[in-house]
């Protein structure tokens, strides 16, 4: 059976704003980073020894073979990502100001584009699990119609699959209504979802965890893992459920720590040999979330996402 995870959705670059407290208009320096949250979770899982798929779309330009030569280097398998000839690769730029608020502007260019076929249908068919992890795809155009039909198409064929929401508030201002219709959607079909606990009670519209996680269950969620930062993650599948505690850290950067989470988790799920039967082995659950919440306190340590995560050999050094 194969063994690998397919993640589909964006892979961007983010300029971030060097310079301290300011806005976008009076930035000077920018630094560069490969970005999307369904990349990072590919890199994730290819860095830890597994096997990962990255299927999406970038521009025919030097941001596009920057990151692709990124996941790459991660351990990445390409072969799904599609070059766009006629749209340039979509771009991020952020600055942080001293009130913590950001200024951000969204250059949206080929991500949007990927059809579904451009997809590698056999491929696609034989992935053991497939992960929905995209910021972007929702928002609309060509690639959230690959999205739905290729998360209709898992489920038809009896894949695992795996998603994560990935709000953003810049994305989706005036549009929440929309987001949230979209996500019940996909939580329907998901064998496992992960979400933080802004986004359990935005989807939900339960102010308690345990509330929205029943009604992630309700809406057909088999496994439900809600990210606490330092305090771990809340984990159920419906019957049992638990906090599972992280490790203690020093943090300096959060950034593509949930991202981590999720590739950590799918990296030791595409590892079981009956991987049907993990819904109902909540001891394995825990296990797997512990393990999980080891890598994404690990990125927390270091500066940047894909960057940031650790081998398998790094991560057991952790106690």
């Amino acid at each position: 059976m194969s063994q690998y995870i397919l993640c589909i959705g964006e892979l961007l670059i983010d300029f971030i704003c060097s310079d301290i407290n300011t806005t976008l208009s009076e930035g000077v320096n920018f630094v560069k980073k490969a970005g999307g949250a369904p990349a990072n979770v590919s890199a994730a899982i290819s860095k830890l020894g597994g096997n990962a798929y990255f299927a999406g779309k970038v521009g025919m330009d030097p941001f596009g073979l920057f990151l692709r030569d990124t996941l790459e280097a991660a351990g990445v398998n390409t072969s799904m990502l599609v070059f766009d000839n006629s749209k340039s690769t979509t771009l991020a730029f952020v600055s942080l100001k001293s009130d913590g608020e950001r200024d951000f502007v969204f250059n949206r260019g080929a991500d949007e584009h990927l059809s579904f076929e451009e997809l590698d249908y056999e491929k696609l068919l034989s992935s053991k699990i497939v992960h929905f992890g995209s910021a972007t795809a929702l928002l609309g155009g060509r690639l959230k119609e690959t999205y739905m039909k290729a998360i209709n198409t898992a489920k038809d064929n009896g894949i695992f699959i795996s998603f994560d929401p990935n709000y953003r508030v810049d994305l989706w201002k005036g549009r929440l209504d929309e987001f949230i219709s979209a996500s019940k959607k996909c939580i329907g079909y998901a064998d496992f979802v992960k979400v933080s606990d802004e986004e359990i009670k935005i989807i939900s519209g339960k102010d308690n965890i345990k509330d929205g996680v029943n009604e992630f269950h309700r809406l057909g969620a088999k496994i439900v893992a809600v990210t606490l930062g330092k305090e771990g993650t809340f984990v159920s599948n419906g019957v049992e459920s638990a906090v599972v505690p992280s490790i203690e850290i020093k943090s300096i950067d959060s950034t593509g720590a949930g991202d981590a989470f999720v590739g950590a988790f799918l990296y030791k799920a595409a590892a079981l040999n009956n991987l049907e039967n993990l819904v109902s082995d909540f001891e394995n659950i825990r296990n797997i979330t512990s393990f999980a919440n080891k890598v994404g306190a690990i990125v927390c340590t270091r500066l940047g996402a894909i960057s940031s995560l650790p081998t398998l050999e790094e991560v057991e050094k952790y106690k």
